[in-house]
């Protein structure tokens, strides 16, 4: 079997570029090892795709070429894929920070996809069992046969959420053909603290809490969630894809307020209240008496409390210092931060350097978008980028 573009992965990025590199009379195919297609597309967004963010920029990505991303994400922005949106007629809507989502079901982003591809040839349930370059093209050794290509474009994902058939094959594929690959880590991933931390967390399963979570001068501002296992929430997803074993967060859980200004006045006012009690007016009620507890201070009255006291009652909800042993990994990890080493790829195509018809896009590459669209955005422009270039080769 021959093709011109041979696409390992039918996921959000090799769906994406097969309907962009779809040219008269080219013959493309997408292989999966998967039995569906774009799965990450059908549970994201809790079923409804938060399929970009309308702040795109560099900067809300992560990588060690932080530069790398600009160019495709500037040669495919968020209102190009709102278009594409537009005219497949999907409804959508917009939430907080320019996150959009589909106002239906996250299928539809797929169905359109795989309409705008229409002439590809999708291969479900194909294992890739050697991949192979001779001097007019690659030969891929798969589950259905042998395929001769003129090009290939790696867009297998890598190792987050691997129940959903997530692998390593994009880094496999890198080093064989002579490329480097950043250490890989879980990103966007909730964090797990050791026992001993844990006294706080467990009975608070469940409670949510608006915070700020800093890690060096990283700092984000969103949701928190008390977990059996440590903490969750957008907060805490944001911040993970920065952190890294050994190291320290801070969190406050009442970023809105100055707890020991409010306290000396309440203490003033009115003595009889209880710590908890104020404290409470901030955060959900049992969080505030787990502090109080942890500070010795359940059913303590205000008015007993001298400044030492408040100090320390506001430093312990200002700056909730805490080291978490580690994350839920990849088994829930919404991305994997770091990935093939952009050094090897040309920014404008997404090809290897040295290795001409070699394309390596999406969640692969070593660009971590956060939370809210970011990483779909990635998959759109680097998948046009390669797509265009496909498309200009094959002219």
């Amino acid at each position: 079997m021959e093709c011109d573009f041979l696409i390992i992965g039918a996921g959000a990025a090799g769906l994406f570029c097969a309907g962009s590199a779809m040219a008269q009379g080219a013959r493309v195919i997408v292989m999966d090892h998967a039995a569906r297609p774009a799965e990450k597309i059908r549970i994201s967004g809790g079923g409804r795709c938060n399929f970009t963010n309308l702040a795109t920029s560099r900067e809300r990505f992560i990588s060690e070429n932080p530069r790398f991303c600009a160019s495709a994400l500037a040669g495919y922005k968020p209102q190009d894929f709102v278009g594409l949106v537009d005219r497949a007629g999907i409804g959508w809507h917009e939430k907080t920070l320019g996150q959009l989502f589909c106002d239906g079901k996250a299928t539809q982003i797929t169905e359109m996809l795989i309409r705008r591809m229409e002439g590809a040839e999708l291969w479900l349930k194909t294992d890739l069992q050697g991949l192979t370059r001779g001097s007019d093209g690659f030969v891929a050794q798969t589950s259905r046969g042998v395929v001769r290509a003129g090009r290939v474009v790696v867009a297998s994902g890598a190792k987050s959420i691997p129940k959903m058939g997530a692998t390593g094959l994009a880094y496999e594929l890198a080093r064989q053909f002579g490329l480097g690959v950043v250490e890989t880590r879980p990103g966007l991933v909730p964090l797990t603290f050791a026992e001993q931390d844990l006294a706080l967390c467990k009975p608070l399963a469940g409670i949510s809490v608006e915070a700020e979570i800093r890690h060096g001068r990283t700092s984000f501002r969103d949701a928190l969630l008390f977990t059996h296992r440590g903490v969750s929430g957008p907060a805490v997803l944001q911040i993970s894809s920065f952190w890294q074993p050994g190291d320290d967060v801070d969190i406050d859980l009442c970023p809105d307020a100055d707890l020991a200004r409010e306290l000396r006045d309440r203490r003033g006012q009115g003595g009889r209240i209880a710590v908890a009690t104020v404290l409470a007016a901030h955060m959900p009620a049992r969080l505030a008496e787990s502090i109080a507890a942890e500070l010795g201070l359940t059913g303590a009255r205000l008015a007993d409390q001298g400044n030492a006291v408040i100090d320390r009652i506001a430093v312990r909800v200002h700056r909730w210092q805490i080291r978490p042993v580690g994350s839920e990994g990849y088994r829930t990890a919404e991305v994997t931060v770091g990935g093939v080493d952009t050094t090897y790829l040309d920014a404008k195509t997404m090809q290897a350097r040295d290795v001409p018809g070699l394309y390596f896009i999406g969640e692969c590459v070593d660009v971590t978008g956060w939370l809210g669209g970011y990483n779909f955005q990635w998959a759109w422009a680097s998948a046009h980028a390669a797509g265009l270039s496909l498309a200009r080769g094959r002219r």
